[in-house]
């Protein structure tokens, strides 16, 4: 259906940038349906509308319907400022200090309403710009048109209007759907320059919905990859979230290798990675962002940290070993060296703390695992003993000791409570036999041979 959608907007045709003109599509020609939209952003397009004002959804709720997908968020396009939004809905909140947003809360739900962007005038007093470039403040409000222009990709600049359900593309958004591309609206290096985090923008969004990077978007990334260092460590974590949790993070992974970006996020990681001759630690790293892809398909709970725990692995392993090599005991340079590395990658990619007591745990509990004893029961009692354990078989991968021990966790996990006991035992003996045997206090000598 979606092939036949694409021939009959387009046919062969391959329209350049100046025979572009405004493209309206009917309702009866695109598969866009109000039953594939959120019934709370329906009810803020309905109010808007009744109010007067003009309203449209727009960006990746358009994008991904016309794909086949069903998007979780739908985002609204307006005339109207935050403050008149907020004074239609007692349940808004305006936020943003670079965008001013209205944010309207239906339970968990949030509908973002955004209102008509022009392009930034150094003479107003309501955009800003900093030396490199890269927009502070950008709060010039516009026209529709106007709106479209100031997007980011083509893609994310189609609207869905409320009045007669039609889709309206004034950049070439569906013409680049059908060729499958990804495409920056205006000049990238410009575009780069007022928000670096375009370029992981660009990499995502061609990793989730499967498009190619037009060449001259994609041409500018390798040498503007510097400029994420203009971009707060805060925004980097809530950027992190959609790059690892979207259910392509190994495609996005590997495509951020491939651009030069991901040294600019994880600078310690990236040269564990360049010094890593026997491909263990890539291994583990591949295996643990295509296990979380799988739970994410599978919905099943995931977090970051666990992802950071991983990237983090080899770098702590590395400063472990240079702690010990300054006389320092190995397990105050197991802990010394988790402050240092979480702390070091806090300057590039901020770590709540929350999320950095989850990867000390994860770490804290490898070398329990690694040393099964007789109160391995103890363990399995630990709110993180289940990632740690995840964590623990993808190290295993292409490691026969690590897999060995993984193999006894995964039985002593299924056995009953009998069986637990008789593995601890078992276990016990073997250590015995290895020589692992308990300490026993010397007897003093007697000092009173004759005394009974």
């Amino acid at each position: 259906m979606l092939k036949q959608f694409w021939q009959k907007l387009f046919g062969n045709s391959s329209a350049t940038e100046k025979q572009r003109e405004v493209v309206v599509v009917p309702r009866s020609e695109h598969n866009i349906s109000r039953q594939d939209i959120s019934v709370n952003a329906l009810k803020v397009l309905n109010r808007l509308r009744k109010s007067d004002y003009d309203a449209y959804l727009v960006g990746g709720g358009v994008r991904d319907i016309l794909l086949g997908f069903h998007p979780k968020d739908f985002d609204i396009a307006t005339n109207a400022t935050p403050e008149q939004i907020k004074r239609l809905f007692r349940n808004c909140r305006i936020i943003g200090r670079r965008f001013k947003l209205a944010h309207i809360l239906f339970g968990h739900e949030i509908i973002e309403v955004a209102t008509f962007r022009a392009s930034h005038n150094e003479a107003s007093p309501h955009g800003e710009q900093s030396e490199s470039g890269m927009l502070v403040r950008d709060n010039v409000y516009g026209s529709i048109e106007d709106d479209a222009w100031r997007r980011d990709f083509t893609v994310n600049a189609l609207y869905y209007s409320i009045n007669d359900f039609s889709v309206i593309d004034f950049t070439g958004g569906l013409e680049d759907l059908r060729k499958g591309q990804l495409r920056l609206i205006g000049d990238p290096i410009t575009r780069y320059r007022e928000d670096p985090v375009r370029m992981l923008r660009a990499i995502r969004l061609a990793a989730k919905l499967g498009l190619k990077i037009e060449e001259k978007t994609a041409e500018p990334i390798f040498d503007q990859g510097q400029l994420l260092t203009n971009v707060s460590a805060a925004r980097l974590w809530d950027e992190s979230h959609k790059l690892l949790l979207a259910g392509k993070s190994h495609d996005t992974f590997l495509e951020l290798k491939r651009y030069e970006l991901f040294k600019q996020l994880f600078p310690a990681t990236q040269s564990a990675l360049d010094d890593d001759p026997k491909q263990r630690f890539i291994r583990f790293v591949e295996a643990s962002l295509q296990s979380t892809d799988k739970r994410i398909a599978e919905e099943k709970p995931v977090t970051p940290a666990f992802l950071f725990s991983v990237f983090l692995w080899a770098p702590l392993k590395v400063r472990v070993n240079e702690l010990t090599e300054q006389g320092m005991s190995k397990n105050d340079a197991y802990h010394k060296a988790m402050t240092q590395v979480l702390t070091e990658q806090s300057q590039f990619i901020s770590i709540p703390r929350r999320f950095s007591i989850v990867i000390r745990e994860i770490w804290s509990l490898q070398p329990r695992l690694e040393n099964r004893s007789h109160r391995a029961y103890k363990l399995l009692e630990h709110p993180r003993f289940r990632a740690a354990y995840d964590f623990l078989v993808l190290r295993a991968v292409g490691n026969e000791q690590l897999q060995s021990t993984a193999s006894w966790w995964t039985r002593y996990q299924e056995a009953p409570p009998e069986g637990q006991r008789k593995m601890t035992q078992a276990l016990t003996k073997s250590n015995k036999r290895g020589g692992k045997r308990r300490y026993n206090r010397k007897r003093k000598p007697n000092k009173n041979p004759t005394a009974q």
